[in-house]
């Protein structure tokens, strides 16, 4: 099988696994305990947070561990909930465990960000708004999950920091991906491990000096965040991440080439099979991601990721149809796309051991169901 879903979840690496493998047997110890063996847990744990930090650029005590991006941006909802007055303006490109949490706790504070075509917030719209007052905080992800579109969320902080409005980003699609550089002077940073090659069931959150925990219950992260820390899971992360960001270093140039491929790919896709439509063409998307909507076929149970899977590719649609409703994608939606076409939605989501060779082999599984399904 060739894995193109990287975007929901990442292979685990082999570095990763090696550093729970090893953190399990050398740091067996709840952190809490006061014995030597707690101790050494929690100075493991210290340690993996100055890394962290170092890569956003932002104090050690300020990154708080989670189980992952859900429970994190459902923490710095929840306390944007407690802590602001007025406005949390919003977009619909969000996360569900953004969005969800955002109108169950929010409610008619959410205000809505107009989404370009190509499924962009525009900084200019976010400034107007922040002038007319009464904003009580911006959420912009940092790049969509659906699309790979990359959100201009330097310049929405920078708005904000000028407003004196706090800024949320939920950064787990960019992490990994793209160098983290820069995301610690958001007030809040929220990322998980399993997008980038660490193990499923962690993640971090970047938190402000005032942040009130979402759990409570024991006087762990400082008592920002109570339960007992996954130790071995959090060091596996920090060796993906570290993985990751070696390759930022070393070879900038390994971003272009991917970039280039990806391209190519989408270039030779519409090229072949008429209708077929990259979103976001255009603006700048992730190195990894393309997302396309694909004509019309005569029965979604026929689906594209149905087709794809039997012929040995794994890939992720935008909604699925198998009880016969259609069920419209808020992100196609913010960017003005009819609910039929959420059905027609492909995306494929490659990782950074996807070869040339790879991608030239998903094309052809392409084009084979294209013309199963008589579009060319």
């Amino acid at each position: 099988m060739q894995y193109f879903d990287h975007n929901a979840t990442y292979p685990l690496s082999a570095a990763a696994r090696g550093a729970w493998l090893d953190a399990a047997e050398r740091f067996p110890a709840n952190p809490s305990s006061p014995h030597r063996w707690g101790a050494r847990s929690d100075q493991a744990l210290t340690e993996a947070r100055e890394r962290v930090a170092t890569w956003l650029g932002c104090p050690a005590h300020s990154v708080v561990w989670t189980s992952g991006a859900t429970e994190a941006n459902n923490a710095w909802v929840a306390h944007l909930a407690r802590k602001t007055r007025g406005a949390v303006l919003i977009s619909g490109l969000e996360h569900p465990s953004v969005r969800i949490p955002a109108a169950q706790w929010l409610a008619d504070r959410c205000e809505n960000l107009p989404v370009s075509r190509e499924g962009v917030v525009s900084p200019d719209q976010v400034g107007e708004r922040l002038r007319r007052g009464d904003v009580g905080a911006v959420v912009l992800m940092a790049a969509n999950n659906e699309t790979g579109v990359i959100q201009p969320w330097q310049q929405v902080l920078e708005l904000c920091r000028e407003a004196g409005v706090p800024f949320a980003c939920d950064a787990s699609q960019w992490v990994g991906k793209l160098p983290a550089s820069g995301l610690g002077s958001c007030d809040f940073v929220s990322a998980c491990a399993h997008k980038f090659g660490g193990p499923v069931g962690v993640g971090f959150l970047k938190v402000p000096e005032s942040f009130q925990p979402l759990l409570w219950g024991g006087p762990q992260e400082e008592g920002r965040r109570a339960g007992t820390e996954n130790v071995a899971g959090i060091l596996a992360m920090v060796a993906a991440l570290e993985e990751r960001q070696r390759l930022f270093q070393a070879d900038l140039d390994a971003l272009t080439s991917r970039h280039s491929i990806r391209d190519r790919w989408m270039e030779q896709l519409e090229a072949a099979i008429p209708g077929a439509e990259v979103l976001g063409r255009g603006v700048p998307r992730l190195w990894n991601t393309v997302s396309v909507l694909m004509p019309p076929a005569a029965d979604c149970r026929r689906r594209w990721v149905v087709r794809l899977d039997r012929l040995g590719f794994a890939v992720s649609t935008g909604s699925a149809c198998s009880s016969g409703k259609e069920v419209p994608s808020p992100v196609l939606a913010s960017m003005g796309y009819p609910a039929q076409a959420s059905d027609r939605m492909v995306r494929v989501s490659a990782g950074w051991e996807t070869t040339p060779e790879a991608w030239d082999d998903l094309l052809k599984a392409f084009l084979q169901v294209a013309t199963e399904f008589g579009l060319r």
